[in-house]
């Protein structure tokens, strides 16, 4: 297991964009001394700001299995606690890099230092994080739990409905498509990607119901496979499709250098890539970013804070969706005016009930739409 990099500072009242282009700071910064075995960080300035009154949570974590410079799943999550715990005035330590294993150690010495709120920013964290809320008492934000992480007071699961952004994509992807095939490239069999995915198929075949779609997967657990993504997204591209929606992590990076390098099939004069998560705009030298689901967990942290105030913390379940702000296309100089009105029209039938995205929950459901 990679050990996590401990980052500690007062949180205050910052300004962090929601999206993932810009999140270096600049001026005087506060250090601290982190445990053995770990590395240590320059923190961003902050103003220090004392946390409202009925404020429970003084001091916050959050932990993440990468380095959280990815311009996605990582920098989202780490970006997103810190701007909410900017917004409360409360304290944070981040622990990104902590791997994929048991991170029980991690959180204990996370509570240990006396967080009242750690966010265990990773599925597979859990049974871990469920586990220790209940052992030392500390409540966790625990994410994708197939809607059973919640435990009154303790731990509270937030979920997707990822299929509604991934809708907006495919209709992005149908309606740029000039070979009439597109990709759908994921870097593991994972829950929101299957979600993605099926989203992305239902949503192209809305503008072109015989839209070929080509899917493939880089690994069992492909996430920071650069080398893979770029050898799958090839062979996809090999077959055809000219729009690449890719959903990988680290893994991006080498999906989105076969596109850039990539001679473009029979019927294109170009190949174009479609991201989740990030921003990943001032990386895309090619002009090959078509756009991204961009997601924001910001409000979903934010919700969950409320309810640990109200006494309400672990009682329901939150989804991330497109019409609370969780989840919404990147805009860029490559949507025309009448793309961008045909995802805004889906949108909003998203929002108000007329266009309802099937959820799908395995890879065998998505070959299923695909066929």
């Amino acid at each position: 297991m990679r050990t996590a990099r401990i980052l500690r500072y007062l949180a205050g009242s910052i300004a962090i964009g929601l999206v993932l282009a810009g999140c270096t700071g600049g001026g005087d910064a506060t250090t601290t001394t982190a445990p053995v075995g770990t590395s240590t960080s320059t923190a961003p300035p902050t103003t220090t700001t004392a946390p409202a009154a009925g404020q429970i949570v003084k001091k916050m974590a959050v932990i993440a299995p990468e380095v959280a410079k990815d311009f996605g799943w990582n920098q989202q999550g780490v970006e997103s606690a810190k701007k909410v715990a900017a917004e409360i005035g409360a304290e944070i330590e981040v622990a990104d890099g902590a791997g994929y294993e048991d991170i029980t150690p991690q959180l204990r010495e996370l509570a240990q230092g006396g967080t009242n709120l750690t966010i265990a920013f990773a599925s597979g964290y859990g049974t871990s994080a469920v586990q220790q809320a209940q052992e030392l008492k500390v409540p966790h934000v625990v994410i994708g739990q197939f809607e059973k992480g919640n435990v009154p007071g303790l731990a509270q699961d937030i979920e997707t409905n990822a299929q509604n952004g991934a809708y907006l994509a495919g209709i992005v992807a149908a309606k740029t498509t000039k070979t009439g095939t597109v990709g759908v490239v994921m870097s593991a069999d994972d829950e929101n990607w299957v979600k993605m995915a099926g989203g992305f198929v239902q949503g192209a075949r809305s503008v072109k119901a015989e839209v070929k779609i080509l899917m493939a997967q880089v690994g069992q657990a492909g996430y920071a496979d650069a080398a893979g993504g770029k050898r799958v997204t090839e062979s996809v591209i090999a077959g055809g499709a000219d729009v690449i929606f890719g959903m990988g992590d680290g893994s991006s990076f080498g999906m989105i250098q076969a596109v850039e390098t990539a001679t473009p099939p029979k019927g294109a004069d170009k190949v174009w890539f479609i991201d989740v998560i990030g921003d990943k705009t001032s990386l895309d030298k090619k002009g090959v970013l078509l756009t991204s689901v961009l997601w924001d967990y910001s409000g979903a942290f934010a919700w969950a804070i409320d309810q640990l105030n109200a006494g309400t913390f672990g009682s329901e379940i939150y989804y991330l969706d497109v019409d609370n702000g969780g989840m919404d296309l990147l805009k860029t100089p490559y949507l025309t005016a009448e793309v961008m009105a045909d995802v805004d029209a889906a949108k909003q039938g998203i929002i108000d009930g007329s266009i309802k995205v099937v959820e799908t929950t395995s890879k065998a459901d998505v070959e299923a739409m695909i066929k």
